[in-house]
């Protein structure tokens, strides 16, 4: 028998709406992700009196949110996996492995968490990490089923490394929907998904889902046309953002947090987004 996930939910939604701050990409092994998170604890700090929704974390940083005695702190999203496909080269050998493969969400139930999260890449001619990841998402499933833990699946097709010195993300809808569409039917309680290039295309993503979607930010680019691309996302049914390097590696995260906030919780338009970060 499946426990519902309904009260964890609860929790990461607010009027089914959530903004999610990722700072979880220490485990990527990849330098450039790194500016912004020296200082981890007062990273925590910053966002926890911007007040996403959410704030995505790995186990060995988890305390430095939980340990708070906030009652109204953020909720907390747990990565379980890391592997090697953001570096700039193609390894030998491309790996993606759960933290714990017995007991996959124990640290995420020590921990308190709302959600977890796990990937899902498909990169050109890496069969074995695709396996890999399908492997990852069975054996969380289950564990998420026994104990009503939402699983958040980050299906992401990836370019040829040598496209852009570094493997990027895909953002063709026709490989993108049929990937969500997979993830879906794996049992993803939310899906954290890739832009399409054209953020026109992206309802189809939300068709494919038939979950909560939440848009995935990337690398980081100029804020104005952040917000631009999140209304449009926004616009096409997603139900909110997953963002880190838009956030934590510019010098106000709080104002950008505050900004994202009105165009998820409040309908502001790109523009309109603006002046709340400027103000």
């Amino acid at each position: 028998m499946r426990i519902s996930p309904k009260a964890r939910m609860n929790r990461l939604f607010r009027n089914g709406r959530c903004l999610d701050v990722a700072i979880d990409h220490g485990v990527c092994n990849e330098p450039s992700f790194m500016p912004g998170l020296e200082d981890i604890a007062g990273v925590v700090d910053q966002l926890v009196a911007a007040g996403p929704d959410a704030i995505q974390m790995n186990y060995g940083q988890a305390d430095l949110l939980q340990a708070r005695p906030e009652r109204d702190k953020p909720a907390l999203v747990m990565r379980l996996d890391m592997g090697n496909p953001y570096n700039d080269r193609r390894h030998r050998v491309m790996w993606a492995e759960l933290q714990n493969r017995d007991e996959p969400i124990i640290g995420a139930l020590e921990m308190d968490a709302a959600c977890v999260v796990v990937n899902l890449f498909m990169l050109p001619d890496e069969p074995d990490l695709f396996r890999q990841c399908v492997a990852n998402i069975a054996a969380t499933r289950a564990a998420c089923s026994k104990y009503g833990m939402p699983l958040m699946i980050e299906p992401l097709v990836m370019l040829p490394n040598d496209v852009r010195g570094g493997y990027q993300v895909d953002g063709d809808v026709e490989k993108t929907v049929p990937l969500v569409r997979l993830a879906a039917e794996m049992g993803a309680d939310i899906i954290k998904a890739a832009p399409t290039s054209a953020p026109a295309d992206f309802h189809r993503v939300i068709a494919a889902a038939r979950v909560p979607v939440l848009v995935r930010g990337g690398g980081r680019e100029d804020l104005r046309a952040v917000f631009a691309k999140s209304a449009a996302l926004l616009a096409q049914g997603a139900q909110g953002l997953v963002y880190g390097r838009n956030i934590y590696q510019h010098d106000n995260p709080r104002r950008v947090v505050a900004a994202l906030m009105a165009m998820i919780h409040d309908g502001a338009s790109g523009d309109e987004a603006w002046e709340v970060y400027r103000t």
